[in-house]
């Protein structure tokens, strides 16, 4: 700990003197005489104070480290008329007294401190900051006071505040690598603090930059302060405004247009205008409002583009923010279209979506963009890419899951149940993108639990047989995904449907496309541990000689997918298990999977082997093989899977039973110890 407080006090030491060297700099380079003569006579002072040090530093031996450097003339003077060890004695005490008083300062810091925190917790920044503040009087060099004050100051928006409480991130970058060597748990806490630094920096050069074309004369520039002066006129025609607007958007090109659009208060159209405020907020819209609300979202478009204070300014706006999902749901066309397209710009960087998530209630944004996908023109898709990326947002999946059952549910039913009559290409990225949503663990037990979407997902997969399109292909491709994402929970709904979902993946490894036949084989491996009634109906149908046929064609994924069904299904069924014997005869496709890289392949592959050992013949048939060696490598191996081992011992235990004559070939590879060991497996089966 003394180690760790050393090295807080080295770094709190580094700040104080990187302030004061910017100070001094600053002024050295200043245009004012004054300015820069003033900092020439500080600097000078300060040379010659460290030239005195040095030598007053070479000339005693007392240890410094307990004395008082700020003793006054008075307590010098005193400390004279007293000898050495009296006068020590004097300095010892007097730095004890600073410790104790440190010490009760530290305590009453910490106590505010936690006030902080709870305020801050609670959502009362502004209360939090008093108490941050107060902490500080008590204990100016508190580090964690400053960065929390500072944090509180981001949430209220007071950047240039947050900014002093964290000057160090301005002045040395390495400061970052510092703190987070010194307390690694802030790491969130100081990214969020550096993005909002480099964002304040942006901006400021930004309007540096704009100012300077002003200055210059730039026509653009003071085109774009005239307009906004003469959209600011009040009373006058919704389509006077609509116009200006118009013009105003065509003046916007690059990032000084928009710059100077926001430091001339462009953003105050709304605000300030009662007729454009009245006619963009209007439920029941006009053609006139119509065309002044898209006029405005085209235009944020363009002050938009690129420019992230600029989004942060416009998100915070209260009408904007209130408005934007009502006007997703207005049901005008271009509305929609231009909504889409202003909030796609939110979500093309990371800062953006932190805006959108941050400062929007998502709750019903699922429900509502998943209307689009009755669309037919592009909006469906800007709405697809829209919900695609909020998903990547965990705040966005926790808020899905408030409408879910309500809302979301039962919309997302229908349009699978309507997929012959909604954009099949935006409802296959729909069911993909619920697919996602199903790594949410709240999200799918409510999905799984919802009998309505099972028997919508049966009725998408039937009318598959008699729809044949690409796009309808694409929608049972991803329902397949969903269905297998859904299996990962496990209750009775999904035991009821065990068997027609078994059925209809049965009938789907007839199909052509092989990424379809291999979510069939998946879907199998996940539905029939579910239900002993499904197994008994997909070996009748003739599973077992199908996955053979399959693993045969080999690739990893249905290799994994079809031996763990046919696991499933010989672990208790004997037609399975007989089936698997006439199938694969001397079990060369089960050596070959025994072979496999894949942990997961090899633990199935050996109990599938181990299961069909009991077949009459089953265990003679693999005498000329190197079915022993594989076993023992296995069942005596260092696999991270410890089913690998115990699949493998129980499958060599099984055979050296079914037939003794393996036991010589164990001999031989030094195994009979193995095999001992695998007998109380396969006595306890």
């Amino acid at each position: 700990m003394l180690a760790d407080e050393e090295q807080e006090e080295d770094f709190q030491r580094f700040l104080r003197r990187m302030d004061d060297i910017t100070d001094l700099v600053q002024g050295l380079n200043s245009t004012d005489p004054a300015v820069k003569e003033k900092a020439i006579a500080e600097t000078e002072k300060r040379l010659h104070d460290q030239e005195t040090s040095k030598e007053e530093e070479s000339k005693t031996t007392v240890n410094r480290t307990v004395i008082n450097t700020r003793a006054s003339v008075k307590d010098m003077a005193n400390a004279e008329a007293v000898n050495t060890d009296g006068f020590l004695a004097i300095l010892e005490q007097d730095a004890k007294e600073r410790a104790k008083q440190r010490k009760r300062n530290e305590h009453l810091a910490n106590a505010l401190k936690g006030k902080g925190n709870d305020a801050f917790r609670k959502g009362d920044y502004v209360i939090a900051i008093q108490r941050y503040t107060e902490g500080l009087e008590k204990l100016k060099d508190k580090q964690e006071l400053y960065t929390n004050r500072a944090q509180a100051y981001l949430k209220i928006h007071e950047y240039e505040k947050a900014i002093g409480d964290c000057e160090w991130a301005l002045k040395s970058r390495q400061c970052y690598e510092k703190i987070l060597q010194i307390d690694p748990q802030k790491e969130s806490l100081f990214k969020d603090c550096m993005n909002e630094v480099n964002l304040e920096e942006k901006r400021t050069q930004d309007e540096e930059r704009a100012m300077s074309e002003v200055q210059s004369g730039k026509l653009a520039t003071l085109f774009i302060k005239e307009l906004l002066q003469k959209l600011d006129r009040p009373d006058q025609n919704i389509l006077y405004y609509t116009g200006g607007i118009r013009l105003l958007t065509g003046a916007v090109k690059d990032c000084t247009e928009q710059t100077l659009f926001r430091t001339n208060n462009g953003f105050s159209i709304l605000k300030d205008n009662e007729i454009v405020r009245r006619g963009f907020c209007a439920e029941r819209k006009n053609t006139a409002e119509v065309d002044l609300s898209v006029s405005l979202l085209v235009l944020w478009q363009a002050v938009c583009a690129g420019n992230e204070e600029n989004q942060r300014l416009l998100l915070t706006h209260p009408d904007v923010n209130a408005q934007l999902p009502k006007l997703l749901s207005s049901g005008v066309s271009e509305i929609q279209k231009e909504t889409l397209a202003l909030i796609s710009l939110y979500l093309e960087n990371e800062n953006g979506r932190r805006l959108l998530v941050r400062h929007q209630d998502l709750t019903k944004w699922l429900q509502i963009l998943m209307t689009f996908v009755n669309s037919t023109d592009a909006r469906a898709s800007s709405a697809m890419n829209i919900l695609s990326d909020l998903t990547e947002e965990e705040r966005f999946r926790t808020q899905c899951r408030v409408m879910l059952s309500t809302g979301v549910l039962p919309l997302f039913t229908h349009l699978m149940t309507s997929a012959k009559l909604v954009n099949q290409a935006a409802l296959a990225r729909c069911i993909g993108i619920m697919g996602n949503l199903c790594a949410d663990v709240v999200i799918r037990m409510q999905m799984a639990e919802c009998k309505e979407c099972w028997q919508a997902c049966l009725k998408l997969v039937d009318e598959y047989f008699d729809v044949s399109t690409p796009k309808y292909q694409e929608c049972l491709f991803a329902v397949l995904g969903l269905i297998m994402n859904l299996l990962l929970e496990s209750n009775v709904i999904i035991q009821y449907f065990a068997v027609d979902i078994s059925g209809r993946c049965m009938s789907l490894l007839r199909d052509k496309d092989e990424r379809i036949v291999t979510r069939a084989i998946g879907v199998l491996s996940r539905i029939l541990p579910a239900s002993s009634s499904a197994t008994e109906e997909v070996v009748k149908r003739g599973v077992v000689k199908k996955m053979i046929k399959f693993l045969k064609a080999g690739g990893q994924i249905t290799s994994n997918y079809g031996i763990k069904t046919l696991s499933i299904c010989t672990r208790s069924n004997r037609q399975a298990q007989e089936d698997l014997v006439k199938s694969d005869k001397r079990f060369n496709v089960l050596l070959k999977l025994l072979d496999s890289e894949n942990e997961m392949i090899v633990g199935n592959a050996a109990f599938c082997l181990g299961q069909c050992l009991v077949v009459p013949g089953a265990a003679t048939s693999l005498l000329n093989s190197n079915v022993v060696m594989i076993l023992l490598k296995h069942a005596g191996g260092d696999a991270t899977r410890p089913l690998v081992q115990k699949n493998a011992a129980i499958a060599l235990g099984k055979l050296c039973v079914a037939e003794p004559r393996h036991i010589f070939q164990l001999r031989k590879l030094n195994g009979l110890a193995i095999l001992n060991s695998s007998m109380k497996y396969v006595h306890s089966i």
